[in-house]
């Protein structure tokens, strides 16, 4: 069961999904700028026209990499990258909210570990009966490295961006705003996390 929230000093606090500008981050003990990009970015919108359940994803943290099926089409095929200095969790879950943008911070100084990244892109948060909303694990854009097929998180699933923007477009629930909750009417796509993360 998970008792530590993904993002340990952000967590969930912020569930806007607004861009906020002129902001600066750290990943690892570099500095970063925010993205400049996210605020061209239009709202992407909702590729597919079939329900959730035959909509699914899945991870496999062995092969680091990302499938997305309509049924028994594949949608998506790309690399991502998972937990390097805390473990992606594994099992079936549900997004139970997507975000245009959100801030993420945790990590650790002494270790160099630490990361503040503003304006997360195409965060999609997904839970279970084990990992409750509260820890904040999800699926979203990674602008701060290019290194996918590799682990490099703190628990969560780093997209790039491009196949983020997509795949936000595509899973549930349907996205009209900065932020959407998914409900009975309007439920989220379920993901299927499996393997063990490569030692590197």
């Amino acid at each position: 069961m998970g008792t530590r929230c993904a993002n340990s000093i952000s967590c969930i606090k912020d569930l806007s999904g607004r861009f906020m500008p002129g902001l600066r981050g750290e990943f690892s003990g570099r500095k970063i700028d925010g993205p400049s990009f996210a605020v061209s970015i239009a709202l992407p919108k909702v590729l597919g026209e079939k329900t959730d359940s035959e909509k699914r994803i899945f991870v496999d943290l062995s092969t680091q990499h990302l499938w997305s099926y309509e049924g028994p089409q594949l949608v998506f095929d790309f690399p991502v990258s998972t937990g390097k200095w805390y473990p992606t969790p594994t099992g079936d879950f549900n997004i139970w909210i997507k975000l245009r943008f959100t801030r993420m911070e945790g990590g650790n100084t002494a270790l160099g570990t630490y990361y503040n990244l503003p304006n997360v892109p195409f965060t999609m948060f997904f839970y279970n009966a084990d990992y409750p909303k509260t820890l904040g694990y999800g699926l979203h854009g990674a602008y701060w490295h290019n290194n996918f097929g590799h682990p490099m998180s703190h628990g969560c699933v780093n997209i790039s961006v491009e196949n983020a923007e997509r795949l936000y477009a595509w899973a549930q629930p349907q996205t009209t705003d900065n932020s959407t909750y998914a409900t009975e009417i309007n439920p989220g796509t379920r993901i299927t996390i499996f393997g063990t993360t490569p030692a590197e």
